[in-house]
């Protein structure tokens, strides 16, 4: 079996040039692996931001719908988990497109490997600040009132929430306490599974402990790269077209 992982895409509505050639990208990525993939698995914030009204989608991310639907029509199964970005779910990726979709996490037996996948930013270590607003953005009254907002006005207002990690200047003493508070989950949720596969820390990597395996999928805003999982093997991708 086929396995793929990519995670942090941050495909925004309102695209500049660079924003452009990284869409770009994610097409010609999610082209090459259509005869190939057997699973797709999006690990959260492939984009900047989601939402769906009632009569609405967001056309911005029009293009990576279709391949989506041309991947969902070639046989690929695709899962999607939620990220701090993209969170916002509706019925369009599940009833429309036929994504299967979770809030948090995803847990399956793939060729005798117990493997969790999680974007991961619900186990970042020192950062309560956004742990709250993570409670709150997700509360289902928040939601309500976006939701009833004219689809222009809220999507001002959902740019200016989303802080984009491109954008983001962080220090290496963030990103290491990111990175470690994803490394201590893995090593726990470990005890009870083989592979354990996150996002959210743009850090790709493999790490091979005593009880199993952490793997990042990194990002496709410096990395450009993926996990594959072939009958069960986890390896480390950068796309180079």
């Amino acid at each position: 079996m086929n396995v793929y992982i990519a995670s942090d895409f941050h495909l925004k509505f309102v695209e500049n040039s660079d924003d452009i050639e990284r869409r770009n990208k994610v097409i010609s990525f999610l082209e090459s692996i259509k005869n190939d993939a057997d699973l797709l698995i999006l690990n959260g914030d492939i984009f900047d931001l989601w939402f769906v009204w009632k009569k609405f989608i967001i056309k911005g991310y029009f293009p990576l719908l279709v391949k989506l639907h041309e991947l969902k029509e070639n046989g690929v199964r695709i899962v999607f988990i939620a990220g701090n970005h993209d969170f916002w779910f509706k019925n369009f990726l599940t009833g429309t497109l036929g994504i299967e979709v979770y809030k948090d996490s995803f847990f399956e037996t793939i060729d005798s490997v117990k493997t969790f996948v999680s974007h991961g930013d619900r186990y970042t270590s020192n950062d309560l600040r956004y742990q709250i607003f993570r409670r709150l953005i997700r509360n289902k009254i928040v939601m309500w009132i976006f939701s009833n907002l004219h689809p222009d006005f809220a999507l001002g207002i959902g740019k200016n929430m989303s802080r984009s990690s491109r954008k983001q200047k962080r220090t290496d003493n963030t990103l290491n306490r990111r990175e470690q508070g994803l490394i201590e989950f893995a090593k726990k949720k470990l005890n009870d599974v083989d592979l354990v596969i996150l996002g959210h820390s743009h850090l790709p990597k493999i790490e091979k402990y005593k009880n199993g395996i952490y793997a990042n999928a990194g990002d496709w805003i410096k990395n450009y790269s993926f996990l594959k999982m072939i009958d069960g093997k986890i390896e480390l991708h950068k796309f180079k077209k």
